[in-house]
């Protein structure tokens, strides 16, 4: 095995003192044009590595950014996270990724351990800790809080309007003729859930419709919610047009509780999703979605770390995170229900 190349070889290769390696690498202070150029050549040459670890201590930082998300197997977290990555690409900084499960202790435990790793800023994707605990993070690292509103944190906060993106998926589903539409929730307890529950009521109520409590069904975010919902409403003989879930995973559930109870999609019963993951672009059929700019905001996360690490004093301005309605195949104009 080939050993790792060493300052001390360097100097040698170069005929200059360690010391001088050691501030051309570290760009530390100033050194003489010829001996600059001969030590880069000879790093170069000899196929030198830096050790990042070890520069981080010199310069007292990690050089990582711990991320907390909440299932990094989920598609909606993976595809922030792979925005994340992408926004860190050049910077010498390197994401750590930790599970929080919904889970208010285990996301303390994961923060606690990214904090005894000296991560240099810290990365939280949703989830349930409390306002005045973020706060205090914030205060004591550079931290980017995506899909959530605290007030303490401000231009730290990256998150989309909600209820707006809930209340174009449902207005969309009126304007196409449906009266009767059923919505999936996410858990009442997280904050986007409830938002996208307003906004389901508030198309509703600018077009006159009333609101029936029978037609929400309370899902948690998963597929086996949306097969839930369906047979839920078929058991209770519910007569609806279409469907509106939280997310576009139960969206996918609802598509097969249907499937299987020999309803087409969107023959019998429209669907819309919330999300727009990228694989709701080939489902059978296309998913009809909201669209969050996932990737673009672990990308704008990532950034906006990299911001307050390099110029803390600056004021951060949350920028515009746009909704819009991926229109697809899974709607149609509403067919007459029977009486």
């Amino acid at each position: 095995m080939t050993r790792n190349v060493t300052i001390k070889d360097i100097a040698r290769a170069a005929e200059v003192s360690i010391s001088t390696v050691s501030r051309t690498l570290n760009g530390s202070s100033a050194v003489a044009e010829a001996k600059r150029v001969r030590v880069l050549a000879a790093a170069e040459r000899l196929g030198y590595e830096p050790n990042v670890a070890a520069q981080g201590l010199v310069r007292g930082r990690s050089m990582t950014i711990g991320v907390l998300t909440q299932d990094i197997a989920s598609p909606f977290y993976s595809e922030v996270a792979r925005g994340i990555d992408v926004g860190f690409a050049g910077s010498g900084y390197q994401p750590i990724f930790v599970n929080g499960h919904w889970q208010i202790q285990d996301e303390s435990a994961a923060i606690t351990a990214l904090i005894r790793r000296q991560v240099d800023g810290l990365i939280i994707l949703g989830g349930r800790l409390g306002d005045a605990q973020l706060a205090d993070l914030h205060a004591r690292f550079p931290l980017v809080l995506v899909g959530r509103r605290v007030a303490a944190l401000g231009g730290a906060c990256l998150s989309v309007d909600n209820v707006q993106g809930a209340f174009l998926a449902t207005s969309h589903l009126i304007q196409l003729g449906h009266r009767r539409i059923g919505h999936v929730t996410g858990v009442s307890s997280q904050r986007d859930a409830v938002d996208r529950l307003e906004g389901y009521r508030l198309a509703l109520a600018e077009a006159g419709l009333a609101f029936d409590a029978r037609l929400v069904f309370e899902g948690d975010f998963s597929e086996s919610a949306g097969i839930q919902a369906v047979e839920h409403w078929l058991g209770q003989g519910a007569a609806l047009s279409a469907i509106f879930t939280a997310n576009d995973q139960m969206a996918y559930g609802a598509r097969l509780g249907l499937y299987r109870r020999g309803i087409r999609v969107p023959e019998d019963i429209s669907l819309i999703g919330f999300d727009d993951l990228p694989a709701s672009q080939f489902t059978l059929p296309p998913l009809t979605s909201v669209h969050q700019p996932l990737f673009e905001m672990g990308q704008q996360a990532a950034r906006t770390v990299l911001h307050r690490l390099q110029t803390p004093d600056l004021p951060l301005t949350p920028p515009e995170l746009p909704l819009s309605l991926s229109v697809r195949e899974s709607v149609r104009y509403a067919r007459p229900l029977p009486h």
